[in-house]
């Protein structure tokens, strides 16, 4: 091969040497990928402004100028502003008392401490947007984001020469933010973890790069080993946003007890539901999820509701490290985790593998 296949318009743009995206929840896998020549953007979205702020620092200072994003949730669907006390009052009844059966029937136990997973960017709009404004302040050279309504955040970043990459599960997504002028499109596939939509990964890919021009396209969606990379590079794709792969690595602040469901979890071991958060939503299969594919549960709220209704669930089971109650957002690769590698090492082996599946399709000239 005379160019290197993994060298691609993704690479130009954020100055890194491969085309791989970790999205991480963990400081310390960000910094690991980011150091190892790859990308990374940190999901900040169960965090105040401070927390924010604090861990764009944190970053800044171990990854010596390297750019890295932030990913928030920014819902138009959820009250502009609202208390914790006013939403839980809208919760009906029925969908209490099915919650409660679950608590029963598996003696969930409750949170230790607090109620954490009730305060994140999916609240209301006003935390969201409080959210942004740290981004926007701290001038990270890049803000992630399934985008409703892109126009404010992109008028607002551009202006401080930040990129703005949309997250997007249907092509007529896609066009919208294409047409509002974001700087790359994540095109999400069914098998992705956490909330996606219902298009297949290797058809929206190829569906929105056949309409993006010059904007680069970064495919999502069970991307877990390096023929998964190079896949999406034939596709259309300048380069591959992972997340399950992440969760299990060394430097992962997963709950080892998640760790060791997620090494010995198989594609069908995870679930595709609106139970978690009111949108559908793939993870591992638990209790929870088993229970609300039930005939007889209640119909699912919408945002933010059911997620208020499932924090209790969340947190206590894993306040309290109940292997079989605990969940966690997963992907259908999860199947290709198999080991505790370091971030480092998961990078490396991505790209040697895209480039061997690459030489055996083309063939080597050396061997010739």
């Amino acid at each position: 091969m005379t160019k290197d296949p993994l060298h691609t318009r993704l690479c130009d743009m954020l100055g890194i040497e491969y085309p791989i995206i970790a999205f991480t929840h963990c400081k310390d896998v960000a910094v690991s990928v980011i150091n190892s020549g790859a990308f990374a953007v940190l999901g900040e979205a169960m965090h105040t402004p401070e927390e924010i702020a604090a861990d764009i620092s944190w970053i800044r200072e171990r990854v010596d100028g390297r750019p890295f994003g932030v990913d928030l949730v920014l819902p138009a669907s959820v009250p502009a502003e609202a208390s914790l006390d006013q939403l839980m009052t809208k919760i009906p009844q029925e969908q209490r008392d099915y919650e409660q059966m679950i608590k029963r029937k598996y003696d969930v136990p409750d949170p230790k401490e607090g109620v954490d997973l009730h305060q994140w960017g999916g609240l209301n709009q006003a935390l969201g947007r409080a959210q942004l404004e740290v981004l926007l302040d701290e001038r990270v050279p890049v803000i992630a984001s399934g985008l409703g309504s892109p126009a404010f955040l992109l008028d607002a970043a551009h202006e401080r020469g930040i990129k703005v990459f949309g997250l997007v599960g249907k092509t007529r997504q896609a066009k919208r933010q294409l047409e509002a002028g974001v700087d790359v499109i994540i095109a999400q596939g069914y098998d992705a973890a956490g909330h996606t939509g219902a298009m297949g990964t290797f058809s929206i890919v190829a569906d929105v790069a056949a309409i993006a021009g010059d904007t680069p396209i970064i495919a999502a969606g069970g991307v877990t080993t390096g023929r998964h990379l190079a896949a999406a590079l034939c596709l259309g794709a300048s380069g591959v946003w992972t997340g399950t792969l992440w969760l299990a690595c060394r430097e992962s602040d997963v709950d080892m007890i998640v760790k060791e469901k997620l090494l010995a979890a198989t594609a069908d071991d995870t679930s595709y539901s609106t139970c978690i958060s009111g949108m559908t939503m793939r993870v591992l299969k638990c209790p929870w999820t088993e229970e609300w594919a039930k005939p007889e549960a209640p119909p699912v709220l919408p945002p933010p509701y059911q997620m208020l209704l499932s924090s209790d669930y969340i947190q206590g089971s894993n306040d309290h490290r109940r292997g079989d109650l605990m969940t966690e957002a997963a992907g259908q690769g999860v199947g290709f985790v198999t080991e505790m590698k370091p971030a480092r090492q998961i990078v490396f082996d991505m790209v040697e593998e895209a480039l061997t599946a690459f030489e055996e399709i083309t063939g080597d000239p050396d061997d010739e």
